[in-house]
Protein backbone atom coordinates (compact mmCIF):
# COMPACT_ATOMS: atom_id res chain seq x y z
CA UNK A 1 0.00 0.00 0.00
CA UNK A 2 1.09 3.57 -0.27
CA UNK A 3 1.20 5.31 2.95
CA UNK A 4 1.39 8.94 2.44
CA UNK A 5 1.62 12.82 4.43
CA UNK A 6 0.06 16.29 3.91
CA UNK A 7 2.64 19.53 5.66
CA UNK A 8 1.22 22.35 4.86
CA UNK A 9 0.66 25.61 6.70
CA UNK A 10 -2.52 26.65 7.59
CA UNK A 11 -3.91 29.93 8.35
CA UNK A 12 -5.00 29.85 11.89
CA UNK A 13 -9.04 30.69 11.85
CA UNK A 14 -9.16 30.27 8.54
CA UNK A 15 -11.42 27.35 8.24
CA UNK A 16 -12.53 27.84 4.48
CA UNK A 17 -9.13 29.14 3.24
CA UNK A 18 -7.45 25.73 4.72
CA UNK A 19 -9.97 23.59 2.93
CA UNK A 20 -8.65 25.41 -0.50
CA UNK A 21 -5.62 25.46 0.28
CA UNK A 22 -5.54 21.35 0.70
CA UNK A 23 -7.96 21.40 -2.11
CA UNK A 24 -4.63 22.30 -4.28
CA UNK A 25 -2.29 21.02 -2.76
CA UNK A 26 -4.68 17.38 -3.20
CA UNK A 27 -5.67 18.53 -7.12
CA UNK A 28 -2.74 16.68 -8.43
CA UNK A 29 -2.49 14.05 -6.54
CA UNK A 30 -5.67 12.73 -7.43
CA UNK A 31 -4.33 10.38 -10.37
CA UNK A 32 -1.58 8.58 -7.84
CA UNK A 33 -3.17 9.60 -4.48
CA UNK A 34 -1.67 7.42 -1.56
CA UNK A 35 -3.88 4.29 0.11
CA UNK A 36 -3.31 6.17 3.28
CA UNK A 37 -3.65 9.80 3.96
CA UNK A 38 -2.33 11.75 7.30
CA UNK A 39 -3.12 15.45 7.60
CA UNK A 40 -1.74 17.36 11.19
CA UNK A 41 -2.93 18.07 14.51
CA UNK A 42 -6.21 20.12 13.96
CA UNK A 43 -5.36 20.81 10.45
CA UNK A 44 -8.08 23.41 9.24
CA UNK A 45 -8.00 25.47 11.86
CA UNK A 46 -4.60 26.63 12.50
CA UNK A 47 -3.80 25.72 16.20
CA UNK A 48 -3.31 28.79 18.62
CA UNK A 49 -6.41 29.41 19.11
CA UNK A 50 -7.54 32.38 21.41
CA UNK A 51 -9.84 30.65 24.08
CA UNK A 52 -12.05 27.44 24.78
CA UNK A 53 -15.09 29.90 23.08
CA UNK A 54 -12.80 30.37 19.87
CA UNK A 55 -12.63 26.61 19.96
CA UNK A 56 -16.28 25.71 20.07
CA UNK A 57 -16.70 28.02 17.66
CA UNK A 58 -14.74 26.12 15.03
CA UNK A 59 -15.17 23.14 16.08
CA UNK A 60 -17.22 20.59 14.34
CA UNK A 61 -19.24 17.36 15.73
CA UNK A 62 -18.11 13.86 13.82
CA UNK A 63 -21.13 13.69 11.72
CA UNK A 64 -21.67 17.71 10.67
CA UNK A 65 -19.67 20.06 9.81
CA UNK A 66 -17.07 21.75 7.22
CA UNK A 67 -13.93 20.02 8.32
CA UNK A 68 -15.29 16.84 8.42
CA UNK A 69 -17.55 17.22 5.35
CA UNK A 70 -14.36 18.29 3.41
CA UNK A 71 -12.24 15.31 4.88
CA UNK A 72 -15.27 13.06 3.39
CA UNK A 73 -14.96 14.54 0.09
CA UNK A 74 -11.18 14.25 -0.25
CA UNK A 75 -11.22 10.84 0.82
CA UNK A 76 -13.86 10.05 -1.67
CA UNK A 77 -12.51 11.84 -4.67
CA UNK A 78 -8.92 10.02 -4.00
CA UNK A 79 -10.18 6.53 -2.57
CA UNK A 80 -7.67 7.43 0.24
CA UNK A 81 -8.37 6.66 4.10
CA UNK A 82 -7.73 10.02 5.59
CA UNK A 83 -6.44 10.66 9.05
CA UNK A 84 -6.77 14.48 10.15
CA UNK A 85 -6.63 16.47 13.19
CA UNK A 86 -10.05 18.57 14.42
CA UNK A 87 -11.70 20.05 17.11
CA UNK A 88 -14.34 17.94 17.92
CA UNK A 89 -17.64 19.07 19.94
CA UNK A 90 -19.85 17.15 21.73
CA UNK A 91 -22.47 18.76 23.93
CA UNK A 92 -20.49 21.45 26.25
CA UNK A 93 -17.44 19.33 25.46
CA UNK A 94 -14.30 20.15 22.92
CA UNK A 95 -11.75 17.52 22.46
CA UNK A 96 -8.39 18.06 20.78
CA UNK A 97 -9.52 15.17 18.26
CA UNK A 98 -8.07 13.11 15.28
CA UNK A 99 -10.78 11.22 12.66
CA UNK A 100 -10.23 8.74 10.12
CA UNK A 101 -12.42 8.80 7.02
CA UNK A 102 -13.13 5.76 4.74
CA UNK A 103 -14.19 6.36 1.13
CA UNK A 104 -17.24 4.30 1.89
CA UNK A 105 -18.26 6.71 4.71
CA UNK A 106 -16.85 5.35 7.85
CA UNK A 107 -15.79 7.48 10.67
CA UNK A 108 -13.84 6.50 13.53
CA UNK A 109 -12.98 9.40 16.36
CA UNK A 110 -9.77 9.50 18.65
CA UNK A 111 -9.31 12.39 21.54
CA UNK A 112 -5.88 13.01 22.55
CA UNK A 113 -4.84 11.55 25.78
CA UNK A 114 -2.21 13.93 26.87
CA UNK A 115 -2.58 17.50 26.25
CA UNK A 116 0.18 20.13 25.97
CA UNK A 117 0.66 23.01 27.60
CA UNK A 118 -2.15 25.42 27.77
CA UNK A 119 -3.99 22.94 25.23
CA UNK A 120 -5.30 22.03 29.02
CA UNK A 121 -7.06 25.69 29.01
CA UNK A 122 -9.07 24.64 25.32
CA UNK A 123 -9.76 21.22 24.80
CA UNK A 124 -11.25 18.30 27.63
CA UNK A 125 -8.91 15.62 28.11
CA UNK A 126 -9.16 12.48 25.66
CA UNK A 127 -11.64 9.68 26.79
CA UNK A 128 -11.69 6.65 23.84
CA UNK A 129 -9.99 3.72 24.08
CA UNK A 130 -6.17 3.34 22.33
CA UNK A 131 -8.29 1.18 19.76
CA UNK A 132 -7.10 0.38 16.11
CA UNK A 133 -9.27 0.72 13.34
CA UNK A 134 -9.60 -2.65 10.70
CA UNK A 135 -9.81 -1.07 6.95
CA UNK A 136 -9.79 -3.72 4.25
CA UNK A 137 -7.78 -5.82 6.58
CA UNK A 138 -5.19 -3.08 7.40
CA UNK A 139 -5.19 -1.83 11.43
CA UNK A 140 -4.43 1.77 11.65
CA UNK A 141 -3.75 3.44 15.21
CA UNK A 142 -4.29 7.15 15.72
CA UNK A 143 -2.34 9.11 18.54
CA UNK A 144 -1.65 12.94 18.01
CA UNK A 145 1.62 14.56 18.71
CA UNK A 146 2.83 14.94 22.42
CA UNK A 147 0.97 11.66 22.27
CA UNK A 148 4.25 10.52 21.41
CA UNK A 149 5.88 11.50 24.93
CA UNK A 150 4.19 8.48 26.22
CA UNK A 151 5.61 5.43 25.18
CA UNK A 152 2.63 3.43 26.50
CA UNK A 153 0.39 5.25 23.45
CA UNK A 154 2.18 3.50 20.91
CA UNK A 155 2.44 0.09 23.02
CA UNK A 156 -1.00 -0.13 23.91
CA UNK A 157 -1.60 0.70 19.75
CA UNK A 158 0.81 -2.06 18.77
CA UNK A 159 -0.48 -4.83 21.41
CA UNK A 160 -4.01 -3.86 20.10
CA UNK A 161 -2.76 -5.16 16.28
CA UNK A 162 -2.14 -1.29 14.98
CA UNK A 163 0.14 -1.98 11.86
CA UNK A 164 0.45 1.63 11.39
CA UNK A 165 -0.08 4.44 13.58
CA UNK A 166 -1.21 7.50 12.08
CA UNK A 167 -0.01 10.87 14.07
CA UNK A 168 -1.29 13.74 13.58
CA UNK A 169 1.29 16.39 14.83
CA UNK A 170 2.03 20.42 15.40
CA UNK A 171 5.54 19.75 16.60
CA UNK A 172 7.35 22.28 18.39
CA UNK A 173 9.72 20.07 19.72
CA UNK A 174 12.08 18.78 17.42
CA UNK A 175 12.99 15.87 19.34
CA UNK A 176 10.06 13.77 17.49
CA UNK A 177 11.23 12.48 14.57
CA UNK A 178 14.05 10.92 16.54
CA UNK A 179 11.96 9.51 19.21
CA UNK A 180 9.47 8.15 16.23
CA UNK A 181 12.27 6.15 15.14
CA UNK A 182 12.27 4.62 18.99
CA UNK A 183 8.29 3.89 18.85
CA UNK A 184 7.75 1.91 15.73
CA UNK A 185 11.84 0.35 16.75
CA UNK A 186 10.55 -0.77 19.73
CA UNK A 187 6.81 -1.75 18.46
CA UNK A 188 7.70 -2.95 15.34
CA UNK A 189 5.24 -0.71 13.74
CA UNK A 190 4.73 1.59 10.60
CA UNK A 191 4.03 5.41 11.70
CA UNK A 192 3.33 8.66 9.54
CA UNK A 193 3.67 11.19 11.74
CA UNK A 194 2.16 14.80 9.81
CA UNK A 195 3.30 17.64 11.30
CA UNK A 196 2.39 21.49 9.99
CA UNK A 197 5.15 23.88 8.71
CA UNK A 198 5.47 28.20 9.44
CA UNK A 199 3.79 29.95 12.16
CA UNK A 200 1.01 30.72 14.31
CA UNK A 201 0.51 34.57 15.17
CA UNK A 202 -2.20 34.99 17.18
CA UNK A 203 -4.01 38.68 18.09
CA UNK A 204 -1.63 40.60 20.37
CA UNK A 205 1.62 38.60 18.58
CA UNK A 206 1.87 35.70 20.55
CA UNK A 207 3.62 33.48 17.73
CA UNK A 208 4.52 29.59 17.37
CA UNK A 209 6.64 28.10 15.15
CA UNK A 210 6.47 24.64 14.01
CA UNK A 211 8.82 21.99 12.96
CA UNK A 212 7.75 20.55 9.64
CA UNK A 213 9.87 17.51 9.07
CA UNK A 214 6.64 14.87 8.79
CA UNK A 215 7.81 11.57 8.53
CA UNK A 216 6.99 8.05 7.61
CA UNK A 217 8.89 5.51 9.69
CA UNK A 218 9.24 1.88 9.58
CA UNK A 219 9.20 -1.24 12.19
CA UNK A 220 13.05 -1.11 11.97
CA UNK A 221 13.38 2.34 12.84
CA UNK A 222 14.26 3.38 9.50
CA UNK A 223 13.10 6.78 7.96
CA UNK A 224 11.36 6.06 4.72
CA UNK A 225 10.66 9.53 3.96
CA UNK A 226 11.06 12.83 5.91
CA UNK A 227 10.31 16.24 4.44
CA UNK A 228 12.03 19.73 4.95
CA UNK A 229 11.46 21.97 7.56
CA UNK A 230 9.54 24.65 5.75
CA UNK A 231 7.52 23.11 2.86
CA UNK A 232 4.66 22.42 1.91
CA UNK A 233 4.48 19.11 0.33
CA UNK A 234 2.74 15.73 -0.43
CA UNK A 235 4.98 12.72 0.67
CA UNK A 236 4.08 9.51 -0.58
CA UNK A 237 6.35 5.80 0.04
CA UNK A 238 5.08 2.16 -0.53
CA UNK A 239 4.81 -0.12 2.75
CA UNK A 240 4.24 -3.50 3.21
CA UNK A 241 1.80 -3.53 6.50
CA UNK A 242 2.60 -7.26 6.98
CA UNK A 243 5.50 -6.41 7.84
CA UNK A 244 4.46 -5.16 11.04
CA UNK A 245 3.28 -8.13 11.88
CA UNK A 246 6.31 -9.67 12.66
CA UNK A 247 6.90 -9.03 16.33
CA UNK A 248 10.40 -10.84 16.19
CA UNK A 249 13.67 -9.27 17.02
CA UNK A 250 16.22 -11.94 16.35
CA UNK A 251 15.61 -15.76 16.22
CA UNK A 252 14.85 -16.23 19.98
CA UNK A 253 12.98 -12.90 20.89
CA UNK A 254 9.75 -11.41 20.16
CA UNK A 255 8.79 -8.50 21.53
CA UNK A 256 5.33 -9.55 22.51
CA UNK A 257 6.19 -12.84 23.80
CA UNK A 258 9.16 -11.75 25.51
CA UNK A 259 7.73 -8.93 27.30
CA UNK A 260 7.28 -9.38 30.91
CA UNK A 261 3.70 -8.02 32.21
CA UNK A 262 4.23 -9.33 35.46
CA UNK A 263 6.75 -6.96 36.30
CA UNK A 264 5.31 -4.07 34.78
CA UNK A 265 2.80 -3.62 37.37
CA UNK A 266 3.79 0.29 38.48
CA UNK A 267 2.81 1.22 34.87
CA UNK A 268 -0.96 1.25 36.06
Amino acid sequence: MKAGFLQFDPVLGDVAGNIAQVDALLDDATADAPDLLVLPELALTGYLLKDRAQVMELADTRDRGAQVEALQRWAQSTGSVIVAGFPEREGNRVFNASILVTPEGDRHVYRKAHLFLNEKDLFDPGDTPLEPVDVNGVRFGMMICFDWYFPETARVLALCGADVICHPSNLVLSHCPDAMRTRCLENRVFAVTANRCGRDVAPGGKELRFTGTSQITGPGGEILLRAGEEESVLGVVSIDPAAARDKWITPRNSMTEDRRADLYGPLV
